[in-house]
């Protein structure tokens, strides 16, 4: 039987062709779309939001959507945490990083150099203790140089945990008593708060991984800090932000996710590059520096952890330098304070004082830089900061952060006493006694404090 296609004759051979020849355009069109970079999905069956199919050309104008697992795979990029359908928004911006961007953001780290980052921030993520132990509130946490944005967020945690969730008691036996999906929320609630706070409750921008490329470098830089693989996502709500992070939480805290980085370059992200350098001085010019063959972080991190500015000192306001340069501290008090001691001071080698802006925060918890080495001390007293007659005999619990540290320990202070006064006939107690870094620390806020350690040995 002939058939007529413009008003042409084709033998049967010729129809056979054009067939094959209209399913490749086909099938190459659909493989376009497939190959577009966005949110990955592990479905490849495409549909609307009613549940009908969508046809090839309809996809062309209307945005891909992720749907539920279970169909396949996709070649193209995939976060390390594929999101839920339910958080996927037309509203919410997402971008990959520039090569500009990724350029500025190697900058804000690392000035003109470019260090190798070691395994040990590679590996860093916000991994709790076992639920319901008497570390259920604690990460744990190895050495390295994440450590002190690992320690400053735990900071946060006991804070929030303690202070600021409704409806639950405010005691030690609380921070224990937590089960594993309280431990998901405090982390996503506390990563949301920093974040917010360092975008000055404007906008926190998120960090994600991609497996595609999106920047190409210039320079020949080291591809093991994934920064060319980075998604943007802008959020303008804080309650948003706290939702997706938690939607996606186990890229912060699932092993291998590079938790403790993602969360360094969304703060970055968050507070702009522009208050970035407002923030810095002459005195800090890049937020991570080499030391003794690592990276480590300087004071500008952990400060805009605190409170959400990177003040590159410790000291309150702004002082002058040498030159009358003006040198950025700490300008508003912070939730969550700050103590430091060193062996090196006690020898003579001045160290910045730690101003009242971080020495007295607005809840009783305290990160502690001791020798180089981070830890929490912290009280469930609220009232501690805020009455004088509380600061006369009261409880602080200490975390060190170490392995090695089952429960926190609990310690003493009087502020009334000296070491010199009442019988003092026990070596630990007398006036030869020498003194724990952890007492010499506290003595930075509350001067002649004794400290009893009830019971436990004295951390050295």
């Amino acid at each position: 039987m002939d058939t007529e296609v413009s008003g042409q004759e084709h033998s049967p051979q010729e129809l056979d062709l054009d067939e094959i020849t209209r399913k490749i355009l086909f099938l190459d069109k659909w493989r376009g779309i497939f190959s577009y970079p966005r949110l990955g999905t592990h479905n490849t069956t495409l549909q609307n939001q009613s549940g009908s199919h969508i046809s090839a050309d309809e996809t062309e104008d209307e945005p891909q959507r992720p749907q539920p697992k279970g169909q396949g795979h996709l070649p193209s990029s995939t976060l390390c945490s594929i999101p839920k359908p339910s958080i996927i928004s037309s509203k919410l911006d997402s971008f990959p990083i520039s090569p500009a961007m990724a350029t500025m953001l190697r900058h804000s780290l690392f000035g003109n150099t470019v260090p190798v980052l070691s395994s040990d921030w590679r590996k860093a993520h916000f991994k709790f203790h076992a639920p319901f132990s008497d570390l259920a509130f604690a990460l744990e946490v190895e050495k390295g140089g994440a450590q002190g944005i690992q320690m400053a967020i735990q900071g946060f945690i006991i804070k929030n945990l303690l202070f600021t969730r409704k409806g639950k008691d405010s005691d030690f036996h609380s921070l224990c008593n937590l089960s594993q999906r309280e431990q998901e929320h405090v982390l996503a609630a506390v990563l949301a708060d920093l974040l917010w706070a360092a975008g000055a409750a404007q906008k926190a921008t998120i960090c994600l991984i991609t497996r595609d490329t999106h920047s190409t470098s210039t320079v020949d830089h080291s591809r093991n800090d994934f920064i060319e693989r980075l998604q943007l996502f802008e959020l303008s709500e804080k309650e948003a932000t706290e939702k997706f992070i938690y939607d996606h939480l186990r890229c912060f805290k699932g092993e291998g996710s590079h938790g403790v980085l993602l969360f360094l370059y969304s703060l970055i992200f968050s507070r702009t590059f522009e208050r970035l350098q407002s923030d810095l001085d002459i005195t800090t010019t890049h937020l991570l520096q080499p030391h003794a063959g690592g990276i480590l972080c300087r004071q500008a991190v952990l400060n805009l952890i605190l409170t959400g500015r990177a003040s590159p000192n410790v000291f309150n306001g702004c002082e002058n330098g040498k030159f009358q340069e003006t040198l950025h501290g700490v300008l508003t008090r912070s939730e969550v304070g700050y103590l430091q001691w060193s062996k090196v001071a006690s020898e003579g080698v001045q160290l910045s004082q730690v101003g009242s802006m971080l020495k007295t925060p607005r809840f009783p918890v305290w990160l502690c830089n001791i020798n180089g080495n981070y830890s929490i001390l912290f009280c469930t007293n609220r009232q501690l900061l805020s009455d004088w007659k509380m600061e006369r005999l009261f409880d602080l619990h200490f975390h060190s952060g170490q392995p090695s540290q089952k429960r926190p320990v609990h310690l003493t202070v009087d502020t009334h006493s000296h070491h010199w006064e009442g019988d003092h006939h026990e070596d630990k107690h007398g006036p030869g006694r020498q003194f724990s870094p952890v007492e010499m620390a506290i003595r930075t806020k509350w001067r002649d404090a004794t400290v009893k350690w009830n019971g436990t040995v004295p951390f050295f």
